[in-house]
């Protein structure tokens, strides 16, 4: 027990897991830890250990421990469960280890940033913190440092091991993965991906929402981004990529390089993109097109940047919606099919600036109470 203690007040005091603190605990001590660290309560759990008069109490509780993890129960996930019991401990002031009856953990605002970590580990993202990002294993896959998690290039990882990141409404981050791939993630998009690439095979990805993407050169691993029936193909190049849910297309736009875009559906009607031109799948009709367009219009979002040319309002508001992280009801119909021009800056412009900016090209009325924007 002492050596768990001492392992946890390093950890506390530096903010990060060095191996110096792991060196002498043993596989489920590491374990604990490394739960602990990810669910941000190591103090909690230092308190408790405190509470503990002797290192036989902590020894019948380990043995507790050790008994539930034989029980075959699918949705049981030990490592969870030891965070769940020094949680509970603390917030009733005495031990209750009872397998069905663990307090559950808080609900994750929905306005979080969340990484998931194996299969039930989410981890909230704090945006301007920095921290480490450690497997369940107690492996450091990489750092967080602001805005940005970096994935280390010599993990000793050596299968492939997904993490799935999650950006609400209202923000954007980024993600360098382990082969130096950089990925600009837009509000509302889920992307999936290995924490490290293997040494054989594509480089490949799962996303859900936009994200730019700056494909480290890699002629041997072809990097591959999929969604839904789509997937793009590329060795290195810098290109923008949207598919969200709600959205009839799936969108790719070229900056830089060269990119193949197919589809599982019509598998012959392929497109090979060049700079400034953009391929779009329809989800409805199944076709695919190809377009020359002005690339700034479509990854001008990494910058805070709004802008809309030739847009009706019912589809600006899916933008506006994503970005400042609000609801629109439209009930005004003339609107809905107006089109209009615009840019705007969500770093500078609320999204009151956004309506009124609008309402002076075609008037309506409105009110925002919270984050609901009613149009009459």
């Amino acid at each position: 027990m002492q050596k768990l203690k001492s392992a946890l007040m390093k950890i506390e005091q530096s903010g990060q897991i060095g191996l110096d603190a792991l060196q002498d605990l043993s596989q489920d001590e590491k374990e604990i830890v490394n739960t602990l660290f990810n669910e941000n309560l190591v103090s909690e759990a230092l308190v408790f250990l405190e509470e503990m008069d002797t290192d036989l109490e902590w020894h019948e509780f380990m043995e507790k421990v050790n008994a539930s993890k034989n029980q075959k129960i699918i949705f049981w996930r030990p490592l969870l469960k030891y965070a769940a019991i020094f949680v509970g401990i603390i917030s009733v002031g005495y031990m209750v280890f009872r397998q069905h009856h663990i307090t559950p953990p808080n609900p994750i605002s929905e306005t979080s940033i969340k990484l998931k970590i194996g299969e039930d580990n989410v981890k909230v993202i704090q945006e301007g913190s920095s921290q480490q990002i450690v497997s369940t294993s107690g492996e450091i896959l990489g750092v967080q440092n602001g805005n940005r998690i970096t994935y280390k290039v010599d993990s000793k990882i050596g299968q492939l091991v997904y993490n799935e990141l999650e950006i609400p409404f209202g923000k954007i981050f980024e993600v360098e993965l382990s082969d130096g791939t950089l990925v600009h993630l837009n509000s509302g998009t889920k992307i999936k991906y290995p924490v490290r690439f293997l040494k054989t095979g594509k480089r490949e990805i799962f996303i859900k929402g936009e994200a730019y993407f700056k494909v480290a050169k890699d002629n041997e691993h072809p990097f591959v981004v999929h969604s839904d029936e789509v997937s793009v193909q590329v060795l290195g190049t810098e290109f923008n990529f949207s598919s969200y849910d709600e959205d009839d297309e799936i969108k790719t736009v070229l900056v830089e390089g060269s990119v193949r875009m197919t589809n599982v559906l019509r598998p012959e009607d392929h497109l090979v993109l060049v700079p400034g031109r953009k391929g779009t799948w329809n989800r409805i009709s199944h076709d695919t097109h190809e377009e020359k367009v002005d690339v700034g219009l479509y990854t001008g979002w990494i910058k805070g940047e709004l802008v809309f040319r030739n847009v009706s309002f019912s589809d600006m508001s899916k933008k506006l919606e994503r970005s400042y992280n609000v609801i629109i009801e439209n009930n005004n119909e003339p609107l809905s099919a107006k089109i209009l021009n615009a840019r705007f800056n969500v770093d500078i412009e609320s999204i009151e600036d956004v309506m009124k900016s609008i309402g002076e090209v075609h008037a309506f009325k409105y009110t925002i109470k919270d984050r609901r924007i009613t149009i009459n």
